[in-house]
């Protein structure tokens, strides 16, 4: 099947693909909310829905004026409420992983909000290395959640973001976070949370709506060769564990200040992580301080009774839960339970009292208790503030700053539309829309499709290829025939969710079925550049593409959103120059061979020939590394100022003056704003403008199982061609080059230290 829509310069395809099509209807439905004193006056006496209150009288009140009964129904997230009390039914479940979801129940997509805006899958946006941008996407994504909410198509508390670490190149659910590095997962968590809570008044006690950072923790195996996550014990060191697994999760709780944990349905080390005191009340809501709630996976409870069979009764089941720190339950197993436990004293009603105080006290601050949300902050919101113009730039822009330029041979990349007269577009990922998105996706407002983008600029000759990604039965001939008369080839391979997903990891990491013999194929008779767009979650072993000289550029694109297509003619027609980064490594199908992935251990086994995981610490081959990333222009970089030597200023009476330490404990008073500057210029030696992200390297001393070496931070700057900026970093020693020991202590290592920006490298001893 072929078109020919003709374009006529590169201005085309730069403009909006904007096409606003939702009819606005003014009658809206009708929000139900708590302490309406205008219907009922009665309830302005009622200290829960006085305002001049501070919340915890408020959520005290509430508390003691609810029957056990009641109290039971408000631990699940199809949430009772009091009639009696004028509380209302409320939903928990929502979801925004990049864009509000119908995913969970508490949100519904019809009239007059039929969609919101699809921002690129997570990972795809991590790849930006953009902070920023992180932030910038959640305040969108809680803008059309208010909206929503104040016509009642949507609630308040958002089950999203997805920041467990993208250990291994097989999990389905890799798509879903922002990469292999906790650093970078951090980052992104804590700007993603701030950005859906943080309100435009300044007030850090209330929230615009109410964000959950999941799956806490060691949670990456959904279904392997039978495996499944419901009856998964992670086997995980304390090492691997607190420098590892849960530094996004702290990150999320310290510095996003983040309203909701959510327990993941693995063990860890044979225990149920919702079922486990010391991760719950000893971590979350113990060292970390969370001021929130703590929330079950959706029927975790369900599975730590009748699938792990880890307690001998449900009431047992619910005890445990509640007496570990949960505060909800996702799905309807306490309110089946929990009265039963309390009655067999199995459970005090006093922790059912503090778990629902913690909900309460979330409500509180979204305004929930605060009468009609249409006269409160926000208000003012509705459907004329989705999918709104700037939200559909923004996300193509998002797409535009994630997609990552792997390869591109001399005279391929960007394509001139003056040039190129005809382009075939072939692929079964070419002509989808529904496939950009992702998982937990919602409904889009407007998809431009690749061979959408593309044909705004030349015109295209389009096949597919394939009858799907699965690509058992290629059409090579009729895919070559298209090519060889073509100036150039895009081919738009790939997966969608029946490959990788939530319950579905890979055990093949290649390009599926027979897609590589129909890129070789095709690329044999074209007669220009042959451009590989590779859509998915995870990397791809593509060495055939990368060594194939015929095959001229490789981008990975991840799942884009509804504006994918508009912004892949972006970067190939050279209105917008590539700055994405790997946000992980991607790995040889012989890794995926050897290691199984059920095996957690971070750190290599030279022993058993096990090579580790991740950049930080495996060291074999590899596809692509991770942060890497081509540009149209080059970027070097020069080391303005740097350390030659630190030093601790230790106690006369420390016990490392008297005896060699290899390391010293962050908890130690002399760690403490220790830091220094790294200063860096970066020049735009190319002939092209363009963004560069500086990634910032350090390589500790061999102790302590140490990884080779760590992000430190990374900066993102724009330069026009030929011209130069300075690129500062401050680097905190006991934040940022410290490390977990063998027994989980943090420390950091005395010795020589190196830092690595790009080929640079600049060594300084760290010392007593």
């Amino acid at each position: 099947m072929a078109s020919k829509n003709r374009g006529n310069s590169v201005s085309l395809i730069c403009f909006l693909f904007f096409e606003f099509h939702f009819v606005v209807i003014t009658a809206q439905n009708t929000p139900v909310f708590a302490c309406d004193i205008v219907k009922n006056s009665s309830m302005a006496n009622l200290a829960f829905c006085d305002r001049s209150l501070d919340f915890k009288t408020r959520v005290d009140d509430l508390v003691k004026r609810l029957t056990l009964q009641e109290k039971i129904g408000c631990l699940v997230s199809g949430s009772q409420g009091s009639q009696r009390l004028g509380i209302p039914f409320y939903e928990w479940w929502s979801e925004a992983l990049h864009g509000v979801s119908d995913v969970g129940v508490g949100t519904k997509f019809v009239s007059p909000v039929p969609g919101a805006t699809s921002f690129p899958q997570v990972i795809l946006t991590a790849a930006s290395f953009n902070v920023t941008l992180f932030q910038t996407i959640g305040k969108v994504v809680s803008t059309e959640a208010r909206a929503m909410h104040n016509v009642g198509l949507a609630g308040l508390t958002f089950w999203s973001p997805n920041v467990n670490i993208f250990r291994d190149p097989r999990w389905g659910r890799g798509q879903e976070t922002p990469g292999e590095d906790p650093i970078l997962s951090s980052k992104y968590g804590a700007a993603y949370v701030r950005g859906l809570q943080d309100r435009d008044d300044g007030d850090e006690v209330r929230l615009k709506v109410a964000a959950c950072c999941k799956h806490y923790t060691a949670y990456d195996v959904d279904n392997w060769k039978g495996i499944e996550r419901y009856i998964f014990n992670a086997q995980v060191s304390m090492q691997d564990l607190d420098d590892t697994f849960n530094p996004p999760f702290k990150s999320c709780v310290i510095d996003g200040n983040v309203a909701s944990v959510m327990c993941s349905y693995n063990q860890v080390n044979g225990k149920p992580t919702c079922g486990d005191p010391y991760l719950l009340k000893g971590v979350i809501r113990g060292e970390w301080k969370l001021n929130g709630y703590i929330v079950s996976d959706c029927d975790s409870l369900d599975v730590i009774f009748y699938n792990q069979h880890f307690t001998k009764t449900p009431e047992e089941t619910a005890a445990l839960a509640i007496k570990s720190g949960l505060d909800l339950n996702c799905g309807s197993f306490l309110s089946k339970h929990a009265e039963d436990a309390v009655k067999k004293g199995l459970l005090e009603e006093s922790f059912i009292d503090s778990a629902i105080s913690n909900n309460f006290l979330t409500l509180m601050r979204l305004g929930f208790f605060d009468g009609d949300p249409r006269k409160q902050l926000y208000g003012e919101l509705g459907p004329k503030d989705v999918c709104t113009d700037a939200h559909q730039e923004l996300t193509r822009e998002a797409a535009r700053q994630g997609i990552v330029l792997l390869k591109n041979t001399p005279g391929s990349l960007p394509l001139s539309p003056t040039a190129i007269k005809s382009l075939a577009v072939i692929g079964p990922n070419a002509d989808v829309d529904h496939t950009m998105l992702g998982n937990y996706e919602g409904k889009p407002c407007k998809y431009v499709k690749p061979l959408q983008g593309l044909t705004a600029a030349v015109a295209t000759l389009h096949h597919p290829g394939c009858g799907n990604v699965a690509c058992s039965s290629p059409l090579i001939d009729e895919a070559k025939k298209v090519a060889a008369a073509a100036d150039a080839v895009v081919m738009v391979m790939g997966t969608d969710q029946s490959i990788e997903r939530e319950s579905l990891d890979r055990v093949n990491i290649t390009l599926p079925g027979q897609q590589a013999l129909l890129v070789s194929e095709v690329a044999s008779v074209s007669r220009g550049p042959v451009i590989l767009v590779i859509m998915s979650g995870g990397g791809m072993d593509v060495q055939f593409a990368k060594d194939n000289p015929k095959v001229t550029s490789i981008l990975w694109v991840g799942f884009p959103g509804e504006k994918g297509g508009a912004a892949l003619a972006d970067v190939i027609f050279g209105c917008y120059n590539p700055s994405g980064r790997l946000p992980m490594t991607w790995y040889p199908q012989s890794y995926a061979d050897k290691v199984a992935m059920t095996n957690m251990n971070m750190r290599p086994d030279p022993a058993t020939g096990y090579p580790g995981r991740t950049y930080r610490f495996y060291t074999g081959p590899t596809i692509y590394e991770f942060g890497y990333g081509l540009s149209y222009s080059e970027f070097s970089h020069e080391l303005v100022r740097a350390p030659q030597h630190v030093s601790f200023p230790l106690e006369e009476e420390h016990e490392c003056h008297s005896s060699k330490c290899i390391s010293l404990a962050v908890a130690d008073q002399s760690c403490k704003n220790l830091a220094f500057d790294v200063h860096l210029k970066v020049t735009n030696v190319g002939k092209m403008g363009g963004s560069h992200t500086v990634f910032l390297f350090s390589s500790p001393p061999s102790v302590h199982n140490a990884p080779q070496k760590h992000l430190v931070g990374f900066e993102k700057v724009h330069l026009t061609a030929q011209a130069e900026g300075l690129v500062k970093f401050n680097v905190d020693v006991c934040k940022h080059l410290s490390m977990i020991d063998e027994l989980g202590s943090r420390k950091v290592a005395l010795g020589e230290h190196v830092l690595h920006v790009g080929n640079l490298k600049h060594s300084f001893n760290l010392n007593i």
